[in-house]
């Protein structure tokens, strides 16, 4: 008689193992190495610190010059790089030494996300909540979020606003170093101070940028350089279309956070004819459709109707009714801020116009702008008391 085999009844092949139990422990290993590397990189921040600190006590006592500063730092990179290797060039040690004295209450508080450490993440709630940065936490102190690359980028910032407002959004939208970098060379911050007042400017600097209102997701200019594509009058609207759709990541960091990709050529019909939006996302933290225009030459009154047409079209058929009004924006090479004002009147707080660029603006290029803008807004509101963010700012 042939006798069977019997598998033991606590024998779990791969068929059975529950989904969900794969799922936790996969959850486990790569929070462990998330925590093992961030635990790296804070070491390697805090090391660097306390070798700024005493490369600035032994060169001057404290203060920002010293008459032997240059020998000091040759002698110590040549030294230290013969028994510890790469990490001590002589321009490295000129960053420790600055970034000491740009963080000198660096390691006074340390900042941790909130909750289990064992799932701890860096990254914003897709509805912008900011409840991940540490309440004990505030700029200007360490950060586990933050690597020795974006601490590098931070300490390039001379003004302490835009400096805090980076460190900010870095943390809460878990940007990395090179995003970070980004941000930062398309000056965001500036690019977000202009539509702002004075209390706008506090806002950022302190809670960076919290988004409550239309007016709160809209940058001018926007910036695409990520598409490598040249300022050409050869140029059209699907050409820019198409390329944006084909590095979506790169321009959903460039609208900021929030934002959720739906579509492209949207088709609206009305009486049998046919009219197409060229890009349609979904904002989760307004609760809104946002509908974007691209136009590849300076904006015309025709194109704000067309607008007008495409917002009022989703506020009617599409959007549900617990959801906010759609916003909608018109990316142009260049606009008419005083026409934009007589064809939207109210509808102002919906539709936006800004231009864009394929290049990094310049801080002298903002200047202008802003001044412009100022200028523009002075002879729009005669007899009204508005406090705007003087030039200076920038």
């Amino acid at each position: 008689m042939t006798r069977k085999s019997v598998s033991p009844k606590n024998e779990l092949t791969p068929k059975l193992l529950p989904s969900k139990l794969l799922s936790e422990i996969k959850t486990i290993w790569e929070t462990a190495r998330t925590q093992a590397a961030r635990s790296v990189d804070t070491a390697h921040v805090k090391a660097n610190w306390l070798i700024g600190r005493q490369i600035v006590e032994a060169q001057q006592g404290g203060k920002k010059r010293a008459e032997y500063g240059e020998q000091l730092l040759r002698f110590l990179s040549i030294n230290l790089s013969r028994e510890f290797g790469a990490g001590f060039s002589l321009s490295s040690l000129k960053y420790m030494r600055l970034f000491y004295q740009a963080y000198p209450d660096l390691l006074s508080t340390i900042g941790h996300p909130p909750g289990d450490q064992s799932r701890m993440s860096l990254k914003r709630h897709p509805a912008g909540d900011q409840s991940v940065l540490s309440t004990n936490w505030t700029p200007g102190h360490l950060h586990t979020g933050l690597s020795w690359k974006h601490y590098r980028a931070l300490i390039k910032i001379d003004k302490i606003e835009a400096r805090n407002f980076y460190e900010i959004e870095a943390i809460a939208n878990n940007w990395s170093g090179r995003q970070l970098e980004r941000q930062i060379d398309s000056l965001l911050f500036f690019r977000l101070l202009k539509s702002r007042d004075k209390k706008g400017l506090l806002a950022l600097a302190s809670k960076g940028n919290a988004i409550a209102r239309p007016v709160d997701i809209i940058k001018d200019p926007f910036v695409l350089e990520f598409l490598d594509l040249p300022e050409s009058s050869k140029l059209n609207e699907t050409h820019i279309e198409t390329a944006l759709i084909s590095k979506l990541k790169d321009f959903l960091l460039e609208l900021g956070s929030g934002f959720a990709y739906v579509g492209r050529q949207k088709r609206l019909t009305l009486e049998g004819d046919h009219f197409y939006s060229d890009l349609v996302f979904y904002h989760i933290r307004l609760k809104c459709y946002v509908v974007i225009d691209l136009k590849t030459r300076k904006l015309t009154h025709g194109d704000l109707g067309q607008m007008l047409m495409y917002v009022n079209y989703f506020d009617r058929e599409i959007k549900a009714i617990d959801e906010n009004p759609t916003i909608g924006l018109i990316l142009c090479t260049n606009k008419n801020d005083a026409m934009a004002e007589y064809v939207l009147g109210e509808k102002q707080r919906q539709i936006f116009t800004s231009r864009y660029q394929h290049e990094l603006p310049t801080v002298e290029e903002l200047k202008r702008e802003l001044r412009r803008e100022m200028e523009f807004f002075a002879a729009s509101h005669q007899g009204r008391n508005f406090e705007r963010v003087n030039e200076k700012t920038v």
